[in-house]
């Protein structure tokens, strides 16, 4: 069997990304777990993370797996060895290979040296395991994806091109709202619109872009490695934090999101994200199920 990787939605068809979610809804809903006994999977994290770490550690404990976390300084990825050694001495003792990085080049570094599968568990470019959390929890909340319409409110950064990417495979129309040097790619957009059916549009107006929409999704303006930049984008994204206003002027019934960890009073109030439609905490929960799908289906367990 070929080594699947899944370094970027666009690794998926928009059938495998369908039974990726009907499989982890139905984990979700209480059906027996995949079993991958005996194999282990290896967590390699330049960045520090909540949910990622321990979605990814208790998803192979119930899918009677074994999880080994290794930490920057333990590694040196990149600096005290190259991704092509880590990837190769690695693959002798591991069935898989979680890589939560600064560089998309470096997960794809080590997804060429490996000879088991490699997840993008976060990179500077693409995030493909939120954006499944992200669909499934949508799925939960509003039904049948396609013809609904989502509204990403910031910066267009790693979650919301994997998030445009998912939304076009699966019939969605996605609008991007970000001020002026910090939109998403020309290359993105490209990727986006041809991996599916659903349309993808830019805008600076975060009002635009919220008008009548399904979903209000927002993220922090300044991530990990940008701290020296948050000052400047405080100034940038004045305008775009997601309060009551900009919630009316979406559908009345939609849902809000975001990715976590959340900066109350910048990006979005404490009365959206802590709000009656917000269903940031039943997204962070569905890290755990999209990642059991995931990993039972690269492990062998299920087939896509």
């Amino acid at each position: 069997m070929p080594i699947r990787h899944l370094l970027s939605i666009s690794d998926l068809s928009s059938q495998e990304l369908e039974r990726l979610l009907d499989l982890a809804m139905a984990l979700k809903e209480g059906a027996r777990a995949p079993q991958v006994a005996g194999k282990t999977l290896a967590l390699v994290f330049e960045k520090p993370s909540l949910r990622t770490r321990v979605s990814f550690d208790v998803a192979m404990r119930q899918l009677a797996g074994e999880c080994i976390y290794l930490s920057p300084p333990e590694v040196g990825l990149g600096d005290r060895e190259t991704p092509a050694d880590v990837a190769r001495v690695l693959s002798r003792y591991v069935n898989c290979i979680a890589a939560r990085t600064f560089d998309h080049s470096t997960v794809v570094e080590l997804a060429k040296w490996s000879e088991v599968p490699v997840i993008n568990a976060l990179s500077d470019a693409e995030h493909p395991c939120q954006a499944l959390a992200d669909l499934l929890t949508i799925r939960e909340h509003k039904g049948p994806l396609e013809g609904l319409s989502v509204a990403f409110i910031g910066d267009g950064n790693n979650v919301a091109n994997s998030l445009a990417t998912a939304a076009s495979m699966s019939g969605m129309d996605f609008r991007v709202a970000s001020p002026a040097g910090y939109e998403m790619s020309d290359e993105v957009i490209a990727m986006a619109t041809g991996a599916g059916v659903g349309s993808v549009v830019r805008t600076q107006d975060p009002r635009e872009a919220a008008s009548g929409a399904d979903v209000i999704y927002t993220d922090v303006w300044a991530s990990m490695g940008q701290e020296g930049e948050a000052s400047s984008r405080r100034e940038a994204f004045a305008g775009y934090t997601v309060d009551s206003r900009m919630m009316a002027a979406a559908s009345p019934n939609a849902i809000f999101m975001h990715d976590l960890p959340a900066h109350r009073g910048e990006e979005v109030s404490a009365e959206v994200i802590d709000g009656e439609q917000s269903v940031v905490f039943d997204q962070a929960e569905n890290r755990l199920h999209a990642q059991k799908a995931v990993l039972a289906t690269l492990l062998g367990s299920e087939t896509l």
